[in-house]
């Protein structure tokens, strides 16, 4: 019996699987923690505290609680100040409207602060007669005034350097350099020059 050779098979040679990475996950977004977050407003509030304090060197906001003003500003009209602008800009004129320190008290004791018109400045003048306001010895045009006229009779008042007469535009209900207990106004006891009025919206603009 002939015995049927086995077929040979060519050996096969053994493939190690290619080794494949995992892929690497995605980076986290980077999440600042919270004492990052607080040093954020922490710089914040110091900024704004800064700014804030810069403004406030140079602009004082003010609410007009009384009528010696009127008609050119009323109670609770919102005023911006300039602090710095007879430093910056010169000297008080005639016509300013200026918020200044005064000897008065306010009904909790405290000082009081009065809003005025300059009408002379120093090196001027004044009387009053008639009604009428004379400057350096020439009537005064007032269109600001709420009635028109003065209703005080006053000698010839010179002022001197360093001192401002000041009139609130209500003539007939202002206490102001007419009254002894107030008197010309020293420039050092002026806090600033009323500039803006932003309340009520609906008289906003610039103060003349």
């Amino acid at each position: 019996m002939n015995e049927t050779p086995m077929e040979q098979k060519e050996p096969i040679e053994a493939v190690e699987p290619e080794q494949t990475n995992p892929p690497e996950p995605a980076a986290a977004p980077e999440k600042k923690g919270l004492s990052e977050n607080a040093k954020e407003w922490i710089k914040d509030i110091l900024i704004a505290v800064v700014v804030a304090f810069l403004v406030l060197q140079f602009i004082k906001p003010t609410i007009v609680q009384e009528h010696s003003m009127e008609n050119t500003l009323i109670a609770n009209d919102y005023l911006f100040i300039s602090k710095q602008s007879y430093r910056l800009f010169g000297d008080p004129q005639r016509g300013d409207i200026i918020v200044f320190h005064s000897s008065l008290t306010t009904s909790d004791g405290s000082e009081k602060l009065l809003v005025k018109r300059i009408i002379a400045i120093p090196g001027d003048t004044i009387s009053i007669t008639g009604g009428v306001v004379y400057i350096n010895g020439e009537a005064q045009d007032e269109p600001y005034t709420k009635d028109g006229y003065t209703n005080t009779e006053m000698d010839e008042v010179y002022v001197p350097e360093g001192k401002l007469f000041c009139m609130g535009d209500n003539r007939q209900n202002s206490r102001d350099s007419r009254d002894s207990a107030i008197g010309l106004v020293n420039e050092g006891d002026v806090l600033g020059k009323a500039v803006f009025r932003l309340f009520p919206f609906s008289r906003i603009g610039g103060l003349y």
